[in-house]
């Protein structure tokens, strides 16, 4: 056997090169086994999930917008509605044919065209997994200091330029090392990973939350401040707030079919989505606000990172209850930012980079590399060298709207539910997904135009003076780049026709039927699936293999 077969992942025997290409264990249909993830699963991710240094301080730019405490929460509140039933939209095929992002990619870029998509968003996890693992650092920084205040003191030895300390990369390197143990577990066993920070961090949150108040005698001044701004500055102060909550959630809306693969039921990954997630940002964001605004209080200033806020708590000698209590708020912390990390970035990079180089990768190796890549890119560097680098990374992640856009009209509206579950992994001619050459210009199309309406004033969001009215469609991006994508791929699908287009709305795998391109409806085929919609849901690994 040569080095090449030793670093292969498990396969299906007897494949060819072009299948292996296509197909590995963790990119054909979810096996009924593996599919765990129960509707109060999809809840605690979601609480989990929204438990995170960004989440807490979400509302601090839009107060600097001079939008008052109520107006920038029902930001939070509008924003995170708007884009939960996006997210579940996306999520459904994933639920019903057990299948990921990279995979649902191919329905409407092709078999190879969807290489982009996955590539794009895989190098976004990558890069986010060190920017999250940076923010971990900081989190693990307060708890030690907790424990051994003389942790502060610890003598650097590290040259000025490597852009950290000896105690900051210690506290940054110890976060990336926990982390890794939890990259080892498959998808259908993390769900209890976030099981517990559901239930660890908002105990911490809700603590965090009471000793504030009555540390400060009361909930601070950003309570009683009004809005600075009034009518249309205040109209588009309110837009880019709850656009940014949007914005901030494009890339999970992309991969939503990667969790909702293993839903037990397609309803699992529906209702519980559909409001655990306003729920819960928006409850998180509120603990930020009063939070921030005792701290006022406390130190003449709002202090709106909670991690900034628990290192004063440890200044000027504090007591050993007071330090007891940084102590367990930076612990929930840590746990929140290494569940955030798996949930948007470890998971994601890992479907996506598996389908880059199937043969090779799996979920859990795509996962190492993405801490790996985390770790080189040294990304304290990035983070202190650019004030704009994470609001151009937030800006570049709302093009991902644009993949959704067409991804969600071809499931809807183009073929309307039916999936050929075995052209997904062969490159046959007359596949579904080949398209021209496993391209589809159709989606590619649709994809770029979603982004020509918005690079003008994503050029603004990067520090470039742009015309008003670019950068007011690019604060309306979410929806300029995902409407533009979705309209042109309608018409380029009415002039242009592929294979499989139906008119009735029905949710099954239509692999090994004929289709007849002159009848759409094909009654017969809809007879010969009169069992459950979610048919798809009931492909074992072992058929969903012999189909590749």
């Amino acid at each position: 056997m040569g080095i090449l077969e030793k670093l292969e992942v498990p396969h299906a025997p007897g494949l060819t090169y072009s299948q292996m290409f296509l197909s590995n264990n963790d990119l054909v249909p979810v096996p009924p086994e593996e599919r765990k993830w129960k509707a109060r699963n999809f809840v605690s991710f979601w609480i989990a999930d929204s438990f995170n240094v960004n989440t807490w301080m979400i509302v601090s730019s839009m107060v600097q917008l001079k939008l008052s405490w109520w107006q920038a929460w029902l930001c939070v509140w509008l924003g995170y509605g708007i884009v939960a039933p996006f997210i579940v939209l996306n999520a459904r095929p994933g639920a019903i044919f057990h299948v990921t992002f990279p995979v649902v990619a191919r329905t409407s870029f092709g078999l190879y065209g969807s290489l982009w998509c996955t590539f794009n968003r895989g190098v976004m996890a990558c890069i986010w997994y060190g920017v999250q693992a940076s923010i971990g650092g900081d989190c693990v920084k307060v708890m030690l200091r907790a424990m051994w205040p003389s942790v502060n003191d610890i003598p650097n030895h590290l040259p000025a330029s490597s852009g950290t300390t000896t105690r900051d990369f210690m506290c940054f390197f110890l976060f990336w090392l926990i982390s890794l143990p939890a990259i080892w577990f498959p998808i259908h066993q993390i769900r209890h990973l976030f099981t517990l920070k559901s239930i660890v961090t908002p105990i911490a949150g809700i603590t965090f939350f009471i000793w504030c108040i009555v540390k400060a005698k009361g909930v601070g001044p950003i309570i009683s401040r009004p809005s600075e701004i009034h009518g249309s500055e205040l109209g588009w102060a309110m837009v880019v707030s709850l656009m940014s909550c949007i914005s901030n959630m494009a890339t999970l809306v992309t991969n939503a079919p990667d969790f909702a693969s293993r839903a037990t039921t397609p309803s699992a990954a529906l209702w519980p989505q559909f409001f655990s997630v306003p729920i819960s940002f928006s409850v998180v964001s509120f603990l930020g606000i009063i939070v921030s605004s005792s701290s006022e209080n406390i130190y003449g200033e709002a202090i709106w990172s909670p991690i900034d806020l628990l290192g004063k708590f440890l200044d000027d000698g504090p007591s050993s209850a007071t330090r007891f209590g940084v102590w367990f708020i930076s612990f929930a912390f840590i746990i929140a930012q290494l569940g955030t990390n798996i949930s948007a970035n470890s998971i994601s990079a890992g479907c996506d980079l598996t389908s880059l180089l199937p043969r090779f990768i799996n979920i859990r190796r795509g996962g190492y590399i993405a801490a790996i890549v985390g770790l080189c890119m040294l990304p304290w560097n990035l983070l202190k060298s650019s004030s704009s680098f994470t609001s151009y990374l937030s800006a570049y992640s709302v093009f991902l709207s644009s993949i959704a856009g067409v991804m969600i009209t071809e499931y809807y509206v183009i073929r309307r539910g039916h999936y050929n579950v075995a052209d997904l992994y062969d490159a046959h001619k007359g596949g579904w997904y080949k398209y021209t050459y496993g391209i589809n210009f159709r989606a590619y199309a649709a994809y770029i135009a979603g982004i020509l309406i918005n690079v003008v004033g994503f050029a603004g969001a990067t520090g470039r003076t742009v015309p008003l009215a670019a950068t007011r469609i690019y604060q309306m991006s979410f929806f300029t780049g995902f409407g533009v994508s979705a309209l042109i791929y309608i018409i380029l699908n009415k002039i242009f026709p592929v294979p499989g287009v139906y008119t009735k709305f029905e949710e099954i795998d239509v692999s090994g039927m004929v289709y007849d391109e002159h009848s759409p409806e094909h009654d017969s085929r809809q007879n010969d699936s009169e069992h459950d919609t979610a048919s798809a849901s009931e492909i074992d690994s072992k058929d969903s293999k012999s189909k590749i």
